[in-house]
């Protein structure tokens, strides 16, 4: 099992076996959903089989007893369906079918899952030596360990477009949302017992997972959060509705897929925190269809970026007391184009954006794309005040392509926030600043958190100023003198061969 952190899941390296099997064998896009499917069956064996050997440990007789199960949070898994019956079929002609037979079952003992498990494992074009190939490593995958808080089938869905993406050429995905990012703004937003939870573009609902759990932590009710989510592709929709039905957590998804702008499945909800990763500088999304929409009351976002439409649309979905913590690319905190800057200006001086982040690059695991947390609320503590964090330096790389936050980062950021709104915090250089809406307006109402932090003070080395210069300076010629060295050399070594440049 690798080291816990909250970048990884601990056994990537069995899904990128499992996706090398499958490779040349089925199309390529097939890869992602015989994967997840067989991570779903999998991780909701692995917690059933837990629970069911203490019940059978026990010696009551209760371990086929359903309520045994639910009232624990642990998905009832149907005998067909168990790990343990796909595992013996592994090297049989009708593996296919058994698994798309367990699926069934599952879907007939959850009726918000129906039609939504894939059922292609009989498909003919599925080779069943490669597939009990794949169930092998997967029944060698060791789940007992696996953190309930964390998005599963979001990362390793995630896991796999990143991975394919650089094998293929392509684009990778940027729906899942990584854990670090997810428990800051949870931590941040504070979700409460008995609240509203929407998410207008949910992707796998890693939200919904992280705020379930943050509430069950601080002493709540997992099942008094109502959860409202949508999502306009329609795999993911699909895995948000496996991935809450494996968490205990009821949501409305609505019926199907949909485009949230052009077909709001909640339109009349008002909800008590919003928490959102929108898809970044969003292009063609319809605006020339929706330019009188009564959610542009700041203005009409333009029709080659929708970042501004969905701040409007989080912003109009907000309770009266609502807060949202939403994650977007860096341009959206400056830039002037196309009315956006006369749209930021006016909800600054609604006095509605209590916070902005600046996060660190390589948190993402299929973009490198700089963004910000946006924090916005419709009844601020601190009136006509915003706080301005930049934390660009924190986190540590897990390996030479990911950063990750540690809990005491993610605390950190929480408890700023706490300070700020307690009216306790004072500016920290290069860290974190209080600004009000006159010196935003001085600034343009570019919202850049590095305009308002400033550069954090230096410790004085005791070098004297003249000293230094002098030392800089003279270090300076020398290697000026020797890269002149190296100019010639290398003047001479071309003439050489006979190129003059």
């Amino acid at each position: 099992m690798a080291e816990k952190n909250n970048a990884t899941i601990g056994f990537e390296k069995q899904i990128w076996d499992a996706a090398c099997v499958l490779w040349g064998h089925i199309p390529a896009a097939e890869y992602r959903k015989v994967i997840v499917g067989l991570i779903f069956l999998r991780y909701i064996s692995s917690t059933f089989e837990k629970r069911y050997e203490e019940l059978k440990a026990e010696g009551e007789g209760f371990e086929e007893d359903r309520d045994e199960y639910l009232g624990e949070n642990i998905f009832f898994v149907p005998e067909k369906a168990r790990w343990s019956a796909i595992s013996a079929a592994a090297h049989t002609p009708e593996i296919g079918t058994v698994i798309d037979e367990a699926m069934r079952e599952i879907e007939a003992e959850n009726k918000t899952l129906k039609n939504v498990l894939p059922k292609n494992y009989a498909s003919p074009d599925l080779d069943k030596r490669v597939l009990g190939d794949v169930v092998d490593l997967f029944t060698n995958m060791d789940m007992s360990d696996t953190e309930d808080g964390k998005d599963l089938l979001g990362r390793t869905y995630e896991y796999c477009i990143a991975q394919f993406a650089a094998y293929e050429g392509v684009k990778g995905g940027e729906f899942y949302t990584p854990s670090s990012i997810v428990k800051t703004i949870v931590s941040i937003l504070k979700p409460f017992d008995n609240c509203r939870v929407y998410d207008p573009c949910c992707g796998s609902g890693g939200m919904f997972v992280q705020s379930v759990k943050f509430i069950q932590a601080h002493s709540g009710n997992r099942r008094s959060i109502s959860v409202y989510g949508q999502e306009s592709n329609a795999d993911t929709w699909k895995m948000a509705k496996m991935n809450m039905a494996i968490r205990g957590i009821d949501a409305d998804f609505g019926p199907y897929q949909a485009d949230t702008f052009f077909n709001d499945l909640h339109a009349n909800l008002r909800a008590d925190f919003i928490m959102a990763n929108p898809p970044f500088n969003l292009s063609n999304w319809g605006q020339d269809k929706l330019k009188e929409d009564v959610r542009w009351k700041y203005g009409t976002p333009p029709a080659g970026n929708a970042n501004y439409a969905w701040i409007q649309h989080m912003i109009h979905h907000l309770a009266p007391n609502g807060k949202l913590g939403l994650v977007l690319a860096n341009g959206a905190l400056s830039t002037q184009s196309s009315g956006e800057g006369e749209i930021r200006k006016n909800i600054i001086n609604a006095d509605l954006v209590e916070g902005i982040v600046a996060l660190p690059t390589q948190l993402f695991y299929s973009v490198t794309i700089p963004v910000t947390l946006w924090f916005i609320s419709k009844n601020k503590k601190q009136k006509g005040k915003t706080l301005f964090i930049d934390a660009r330096k924190m986190g540590y790389m897990v390996d030479r392509k990911h950063r990750d936050f540690t809990d005491e980062d993610i605390q950190t950021l929480a408890d700023t926030f706490s300070s700020f709104q307690d009216g306790t915090l004072e500016d920290v250089k290069g860290f974190c600043a209080v600004a009000d809406l006159q010196t935003i307006e001085k600034q343009d109402y570019i919202l850049t958190p590095g305009r308002y932090v400033g550069i954090e003070e230096q410790e004085d080395d005791g070098e004297p100023f003249e000293e230094k210069m002098t030392r800089l300076t003279s270090e300076l010629s020398d290697m000026f003198a020797k890269s002149h060295e190296l100019e010639d050399e290398i003047r001479k070594k071309l003439g050489a061969i006979g190129y003059e440049i």
